[in-house]
Parts: C-alpha cells; sequence; structure tokens
C-alpha cells in the first residue's frame, strides 16, 4: 500500500515551537491548513493542541475545519471571486482582499446574512502576486471602511510565492508606516500586520523582526521544518513529521543504462537528480513503486535510505535505484521517502493515496488524541 504517514508527535513539537517563537515575539499566528485538505484526524489534532485560528484557500477544507469545532477563527486566504461570496462570508470569520468589488460584494452579503466580516487587505511588497499598490491604498481603504457589513482589521503581504521574493527590514518597516499613515488618517486602529507565512519564521527566530509584525500565517514550517530563507531545515524544527511510503511493485537487477536511442518526449518532466555515469554494460538493482507525477511531485521527494536513488518517474511509477544488491528489500516492502511541501499537498489531494495520522512509534491514532495546549499565540487576536 502507498501512503503518507503523518507523525502526530512530531507535527505537536512544531506547532509548539512555533507558538513559543510568536509568543515570545508579541504576536499571534493562524495555522494554514491547505496542505491538508481537509483531512479531519490531523485538523482534529491540530485542535487538541491548542490550535485556534486555521487559514485555508479552499472552501471545502474550511468546511473540514468548522466541522471540528465552532471555536476555531477560520481564514480564508485565497482571493475571493464573485461566485463564491456568500461561501466565503458563510464559512470564513476573516479573508485576504484587494479588490474593492469583491469587498463591496462581501459586505454586502455580510449584511444579507445578517453579520459581520472581517478583511484584511493586502498590500504588494514585491512577489508580484496579490495586493494593492501602495500609491492607491489611502484611496483603497477610504473605499473598503465605508462598506457596511466589513471592518478592516488589517494589512497583510505575501513573500516568496510566486518570484521567490525573500522579505527584509525594509519592506517590514513599509508595511508599519503604511499602517501609521492609514490610522493617523482615518483615525481608526489597524491591529493586525499579517505581513507573511513561515519566510519570515528565520527573522522572527533571529531576533530580526520588528514586533509590531504581529500576525503570521504559518503552514509549511510546521510541516516540513524548512528554512525557506538559507534553505535546510530551521533550527528547532522537526524535519520528519512527514512519511511517504511506497510499496515495490517490481524488484529487478538491470542495466543501468537506457538501451535505446534517448532524447524522446516525455509527458512529464525528467527527474534531475545527480545521476552518476554508468559504464556500457554495467547493471545495479532497481525497484518500481507505483507512485508517479500525476500522484506527487517526484523530484521533491528524498529516500531516508540515502544509499537509493529515484532516477525517473512516469505518469504511475518511479523507479528507484537501490544500488548493487537490493538489500533486504523484496517485492510487497516499501521504500520511505521525505516529501518536500509541493510533493506534500499533491500526495494528500490525491484520492487514491492513504493518509493516516500516527503515533512516534508508527501506530495509527484512530482515537481523539489529546495533548498539551499552547497559549493563546495561536489566535489572531482580531474580534
Amino acid at each position: 500500500m502507498n501512503r503518507v504517514l503523518i507523525d502526530r508527535d512530531a507535527l505537536a513539537e512544531n506547532v509548539a515551537t512555533v507558538d513559543r517563537w510568536v509568543g515570545g515575539h508579541g504576536g499571534t499566528w493562524s495555522t494554514v491548513t491547505k496542505v491538508l485538505c481537509g483531512h479531519i484526524p490531523t485538523l482534529t489534532a491540530l485542535f487538541d493542541m491548542g490550535i485556534r485560528s486555521m487559514a485555508d484557500s479552499r472552501l471545502d477544507n474550511l468546511r473540514a475545519v468548522s466541522s471540528v469545532s465552532p471555536d476555531i477563527e477560520r481564514w480564508y486566504l485565497r482571493l475571493p471571486h464573485l461566485s463564491v461570496v456568500p461561501d466565503v462570508v458563510e464559512l470564513a470569520d476573516i479573508s485576504l482582499n484587494s479588490d474593492i468589488t469583491v469587498i463591496k460584494a462581501l459586505g454586502k452579503e455580510a449584511v444579507r446574512q445578517n453579520h459581520e466580516h472581517r478583511v484584511v487587505i493586502m498590500v504588494e511588497m514585491g512577489d508580484l502576486r496579490e495586493g494593492v499598490l501602495p500609491g492607491d491604498l489611502v484611496d483603497f481603504y477610504k473605499e473598503a471602511v465605508a462598506v457596511e457589513g466589513i471592518r478592516v482589521v488589517g494589512l497583510g503581504a505575501q513573500f516568496g510565492c510566486v518570484n521567490g521574493a525573500i522579505p527584509g527590514i525594509d519592506h517590514m518597516a513599509h508595511m508599519l508606516i503604511y499602517r501609521e499613515l492609514l490610522e493617523l488618517k482615518f483615525g481608526s486602529k489597524l491591529p493586525i500586520i499579517s505581513a507573511g507565512s513561515s519566510i519570515l519564521l528565520p527573522l522572527m527566530h533571529y531576533g530580526s523582526l520588528d514586533r509590531n509584525i504581529n500576525h503570521f500565517r504559518i503552514g509549511e514550517a510546521i510541516f516540513t521544518g524548512a528554512d525557506l530563507v538559507s534553505g535546510g531545515t530551521l533550527p528547532g524544527l522537526r524535519n520528519d513529521v512527514i512519511t511517504l511510503e511506497a510499496e515495490i511493485a517490481e524488484l529487478r537487477e538491470k542495466s543501468l543504462s537506457p538501451q535505446a536511442e534517448t532524447g524522446g518526449h516525455t509527458p512529464f518532466d525528467v527527474v534531475e537528480n545527480d545521476v552518476p555515469s554508468y559504464t556500457p554494460g554495467q547493471r545495479g538493482y532497481r525497484a518500481v513503486v507505483t507512485l508517479g507525477q500525476i500522484d506527487t511531485e517526484a523530484q521533491q521527494l528524498v529516500p531516508l535510505d540515502e544509499t537509493h536513488q529515484i532516477v525517473g518517474a512516469s505518469s504511475d511509477m518511479m523507479v528507484i535505484h537501490l544500488g548493487a544488491t537490493p538489500g533486504n528489500l523484496e517485492v510487497g516492502d516499501v521504500i520511505r521517502f521525505r516529501p518536500g511541501y509541493g510533493a506534500f499537498v499533491r500526495l494528500m489531494n490525491d484520492p487514491y493515496i492513504a493518509k493516516h495520522l500516527v503515533s512516534a512509534n508508527g501506530a495509527e491514532l484512530s482515537e481523539r488524541p489529546l495533548g498539551p495546549q499552547l497559549t493563546s499565540h495561536c489566535h489572531s487576536g482580531a474580534h
């Protein structure tokens, strides 16, 4: 069986570490759950760890969050499009916005549903995804705060998602200047500066982030431990929360070089690893597993056995070089991998892959897990 294992204990350690960092910074955070694709056991585990604010970019996933507990504050991360405004108002307490037409539609729907909808205005800070241009911000804000049914609670920004823009001290200073300008001009407080995702954690961890940057949307770091600025694992976080197990369907000694002319087109990008050159006629053991590019991002899978190497992947199968011997492996055994964030989200979104929340010893957690509760740092504080 091919399956994804989510280590509840490792996840709890990362959650507690991030919560401690954010608390020490004087801020709050929302756990970004979009990578889980509505996986109820893991959402429930997060709630039992003390998480009370969850953020997602899929409305169906927010429905899953709502089913876990009505006490969870829900953020909608993807820009709302007009056709889903009723669902956004129903399912999300707060949404990120950069279009005044959409904000007006959200306000109208909030009035119809007889409650207030909170909005964070996204500002373009260099990654060239969503965001109001700084020169337009005053006029945009003036219109937004006048919309009935809407309460503007802060400013936000996104880094690193499209062009890999890395946030710096100057970016943060500009965000604070924009807030000060709006508060002085309009005489109302903007309690939230939600200036980024896991990419801000290195600045926070090393004490370089202004404490007025006070809200964070954290997902990748708690699931992979990744340092999104320098690479590798951020000190203090674990990188072993997620394990992929792929069952071996074929294991055989084969030639290590193709036995035909190469260079033809393939449906997917070639897996680019540092594959050593082989001498003509050299042979070795290769395993074939029934996972491919349809299921995940093969380039982002790292075999836990350092002697194993992914040498190719098609739509439904992947080839792993085992070496001069197969070791103790045989058909029916599994090869284990550590997926990157992109590989993980595709696996979770694949209905053909089993997903299991497990304890540290690998036992599946079938009952509601209990654990130490966090402080209040996992809530945005925007009420």
